[in-house]
């Protein structure tokens, strides 16, 4: 169930695909503000704030990482929303893997900004669970500092950097930590992405330290009917850093799905 969840649901209904924006960690829905801004003017947009995120609940804490994907699910259910483009960045780009695992006839088209589809490495593994340790004993202050200037570049706009920082420092710790643990333990979806087969595009910031261009290349190379952007000019949260050329991007796709028929649903993978 996830009628619990807070959300952006923006946009009339019209024959365009709805967009529906998965937000990554450890930010919340208005790391989507320019786009809830620019697109529901053609079309519904909805926009969840994740379990332990922004204003939605911490408890009952995530229990495993394919939880996010089945919130996503229930909450679309609650707003009668039956097919869709699924846009995420970073967590939120592995959380649209893991919804089109679950419930690939439903999707339409997949946006996949600066994330990966690799399981993690027994190393990630204790990096991850070391790090909601760190958070849960000393807040979300310290991690924000550390990391802003690799969320988005040394050069972005002051105001991008407060509103990234302040997402950073909004989350609450114990969101944060169950969902790295819960990342920490998610399946490889390497093995998906070559069945994928709705329209797909694959977006990256040119300087990216995080999830690199080399990372998007290969997610291009893997799936069978894909783009991709690589947009300069910003690292790993493009739609906030580069908004203009990142829209552009989405607004492209998104008129190539419209114009597409649905095919037939794909059987649950």
């Amino acid at each position: 169930m996830a009628p619990f969840l807070a959300y952006e649901d923006k946009g009339p209904d019209t024959h365009r695909v709805p967009l529906v924006l998965v937000h990554g960690h450890p930010f919340d829905r208005t790391m989507w503000a320019p786009q809830l801004d620019r697109f529901p003017g053609t079309r519904r947009v909805v926009a969840p704030d994740l379990r332990g995120y922004g204003a939605s609940p911490t408890a009952p804490a995530v229990p495993d990482f394919s939880a996010f994907a089945r919130d996503v699910e229930a909450l679309l259910d609650e707003l009668k929303v039956e097919s869709f483009v699924l846009a995420g960045l970073s967590m939120g780009g592995q959380i649209v893997m893991d919804c089109y695992r679950l419930f690939p006839g439903r999707v339409r088209g997949l946006v996949l900004a600066d994330t990966f589809p690799s399981a993690e490495t027994p190393e990630g593994v204790r990096d991850r669970d070391a790090m909601a340790d760190r958070l849960l004993a000393e807040g979300m202050g310290g991690y924000a500092d550390e990391v802003l200037e690799r969320m988005v570049a040394p050069y972005a706009s002051a105001e991008v950097k407060a509103h990234v920082h302040g997402m950073m420092t909004a989350t609450a710790p114990e969101g944060a930590a169950a969902a790295l643990r819960a990342r920490a333990r998610r399946l490889d979806y390497t093995v998906l992405l070559p069945r994928v087969s709705v329209p797909a595009l694959v977006v990256v910031g040119a300087d990216d330290t995080f999830t690199p261009v080399s990372d998007a290349r290969a997610m291009h190379a893997a799936l069978p009917d894909a783009e991709l952007r690589v947009i300069e000019g910003a690292a790993h949260l493009p739609n906030l850093e580069r908004p203009e050329e990142f829209d552009r991007a989405l607004e492209e796709f998104l008129a190539r799905v419209d114009a597409r028929q649905p095919s037939a649903a794909p059987s649950r993978l």
